[in-house]
């Protein structure tokens, strides 16, 4: 299972760092990929962690993704 760290950068402005694990992806690239396109949906949604915590992402309310090769800080 690869894990990626994600920062989101949210419609209002707001910044959160998740984590993503994607069970059906063998590279961080093709995570990446699957995120964007997942993301780029109005109707696309992630499940993601922020630390302990299970977080929903929707698409429609996301601004920007980074991805940071070390990763962020949760």
């Amino acid at each position: 299972m690869t894990t990626i760290v994600l920062r989101v950068r949210l419609m209002d402005g707001d910044r959160m760092d998740v984590r993503y694990e994607g069970a059906e992806a063998d590279t961080e690239e093709e995570i990446i990929d699957h995120v964007i396109s997942t993301v780029a949906q109005d109707a696309g949604v992630l499940r993601c962690s922020h630390g302990d915590r299970l977080v929903v992402l929707y698409g429609r309310g996301v601004a920007a993704l980074e991805v940071a090769p070390r990763g962020a800080v949760l």
